[in-house]
């Protein structure tokens, strides 16, 4: 069957609204904002935000077809998302409820300082499986469902919507990609057990993207805020230790995902990858080289960025690049190659599409040698450095050991 979606995109939307903060020089957050004081910020961005866009509109801007699935309110904002929507893909997957508020972000980016969110889960709150289009997804090559922490009925009653919804998408014949976020752990989504939630769902999970400090906190939440005060307000990213990696990913393919790919901010993106070979006839529809993805570790440093715009929907555009890659076929190697670049790209612009290229740009940029890629020092046993594909080979890797 020739399916007529490379990828339906589903979960949180919101609308965001990016005031642009002039740079001052500040780099703590508490002498930028005081009590009392006006702070002057330029023209804001108004555009549609959470995965369902973020992702979606740059599978669009990578040349794949798609379809949107998501739940917003009968209001102005509404309407304002639909009508963005409807300009970069199938829209007869948005449930509009009269009784829901559209959810929207108000996203606080200083220069130099790292962002945080106003925001109100609207609609997204009340998504659910009777939400779920199965005629959308039977036609749909990758279902990627984004932000369960931030959808209310994803993760009461131990994540029993989140599990129909990805078995839904399992049983309607799509290849399925799950991306998380971190909730605030004083909301009701920070105090549930998310390890209990991924050992029902990750079995019906074939694409597990989430950041390794999502991962991190949802597996280890003791160890993840030992380390968070550490950290205090550095980048909680440099005080991961790289030996958690394998350990944190070991246990999502243990209890079901087929390939983990961890976002990892300036440290790029780490893989690691089950045997797909005993799944080949799911993964099919895409004509993955099964034996080029099994049994893989690797780690691919990331682009970088000279100066930061805004770092909004960065890891959205990356799982873009990364599943676009995939559909078309390439390598494991490649693929994590243009996760990393289409996530480079976003990091150029306030908004999070604006900087996103074609595939065809996207193809050059990586094949050129004038962008600078960010050490990732790996210099033990478990590592070895690959110069010509230009990323680690880990220990556990399949075809370099």
């Amino acid at each position: 069957m020739i399916k007529k979606y490379d990828v339906t995109a589903a979960g949180h939307i919101c609308l965001d609204i990016i005031p642009e903060i002039p740079k001052t020089g500040i780099t703590e957050i508490s002498e930028l904002f005081k009590p009392g004081k006006l702070i002057q910020v330029n023209a804001a961005k108004i555009c549609t935000g959470g995965p369902v866009s973020n992702t979606g509109f740059a599978l669009k801007k990578l040349g794949l077809n798609v379809a949107f699935m998501s739940r917003i309110g009968k209001d102005e904002f509404g309407e304002l998302i639909v009508k963005r929507l409807a300009e970069q893909g199938e829209i007869s997957g948005i449930s509009i409820s009269k009784k829901d508020r559209t959810a929207y972000t108000v996203v606080i980016a200083p220069p130099g300082i790292d962002r945080f969110y106003l925001h109100d889960p609207g609609a997204n709150d009340s998504f659910s499986s009777k939400d779920i289009n199965e005629k959308i997804i039977s036609k749909t090559k990758i279902f990627h469902f984004g932000y369960p922490p931030l959808i209310a009925a994803c993760y009461k009653n131990e994540g029993e919507e989140l599990l129909k919804i990805m078995k839904l998408a399992k049983f309607s014949a799509a290849i399925t990609s799950l991306d998380m976020t971190i909730p605030d752990p004083h909301s009701p989504a920070g105090k549930v057990n998310w390890k209990k939630i991924l050992k029902k769902v990750l079995p019906f999970v074939d694409i597990f993207l989430p950041s390794i400090e999502e991962i991190f906190y949802m597996l280890e939440p003791g160890e993840y805020f030992k380390s968070k005060e550490t950290a205090g307000s550095n980048d909680m990213v440099d005080y991961i230790q790289p030996e958690k990696y394998p350990n944190l990913a070991d246990r999502c393919l243990e209890m079901g995902a087929k390939i983990v790919a961890l976002k990892t901010a300036h440290r790029g993106f780490y893989v690691k990858t089950g045997d797909l070979e005993k799944y080949s006839d799911q993964f099919a529809e895409i004509e993955m080289d099964c034996n080029n993805w099994s049994n893989r570790e690797l780690w691919c440093p990331a682009f970088f960025v000279p100066k930061i715009a805004s770092a909004t929907g960065s890891g959205d555009s990356s799982i873009a690049g990364f599943l676009a890659a995939l559909l078309k076929g390439e390598s494991i190697e490649k693929t994590l190659k243009y996760a990393n670049c289409v996530g480079f790209q976003n990091l150029h612009e306030l908004d999070a599409i604006s900087g996103i290229k074609n595939w065809q740009e996207t193809t050059e940029m990586i094949a050129d040698e004038k962008i600078e890629l960010i050490p990732v020092l790996l210099q033990n046993s478990d590592w070895e450095w690959e110069k010509k594909l230009g990323l680690w080979i880990g220990s556990r890797d399949n075809v370099f050991r």
